[in-house]
């Protein structure tokens, strides 16, 4: 088993960064994600609203994975959701649902206001493998290798669409026509705490974080949103 931690601190009100995490699909960094659907959606009696959303997402096995090993490259994920408006407080969990065997991702998310009108986020995960076979290790640490790069390209989606977000509020012309012309250099806010993962030995082991995030080619994503 490997375990990841990483926080994050967001310079944006909580209100803010949660709704960019809920909007984040589609966006330019998250092309392996085919679809996102709603499948329940309800709110507590203590006014929290909860919601299931189901997630198809496509990948590649690397070039050492033995031929059949899965017989598709598409996973389903669930993701279970709570946000408390009154806590202000978003709990985020989700996980594979098919070849699980192969490996199993949890991952667990928290969004939390901090002073001055600061967002921490909080990220978790468990790695998991129990294909044997001399495998086990390696897929593992695969898997940690490859949830580190799209933990970082998760956020880069994020911080898109709250640029979004704040430029579209100072402006008083529709969000759809405005965004149309705002140049794909967007700036990344935020101070980012070192990441640190686990071997299920104990070991410790700290993230590079200087390794540079893809830039998005163009912007025709954007119509999938507000087209």
């Amino acid at each position: 088993m490997k375990f990841f931690s990483q926080s994050f601190l967001y310079d944006d009100p909580w209100s803010i960064v949660s709704l960019a995490f809920f909007l984040r699909y589609p966006n330019p960094y998250a092309a392996h994600i085919v679809s996102c659907d709603v499948i329940s959606r309800h709110q507590t009696e203590s006014g929290s609203l909860l919601t299931t959303r189901l997630i198809l997402k496509r990948g590649a096995l690397p070039r050492w994975a033995p031929q059949g090993i899965i017989s598709r490259a598409e996973s389903w994920v669930i993701e279970e959701s709570e946000v408390d408006p009154f806590g202000k407080v978003v709990r985020c969990r989700t996980k594979n649902l098919d070849h699980v065997k192969v490996m199993q991702i949890e991952e667990t998310q928290l969004f939390e206001q901090v002073g001055n009108g600061r967002t921490l986020q909080t990220t978790e995960a468990y790695i998991t493998s129990g294909f044997g076979w001399g495998l086990t290790k390696r897929i593992e640490s695969h898997g940690l290798a490859r949830f580190k790069a799209h933990v970082q390209r998760s956020r880069d989606g994020v911080s898109l669409i709250l640029n979004l977000l704040r430029q579209a509020r100072l402006q008083p012309m529709a969000l759809g026509s405005y965004i149309a012309n705002i140049h794909s250099d967007h700036t990344f806010v935020g101070a980012e705490v070192p990441s640190i993962s686990y071997d299920s030995d104990g070991s410790v082991h700290s993230a590079d974080e200087n390794q540079p995030s893809p830039t998005p080619a163009n912007n025709s994503w954007l119509g999938k949103i507000w087209g």
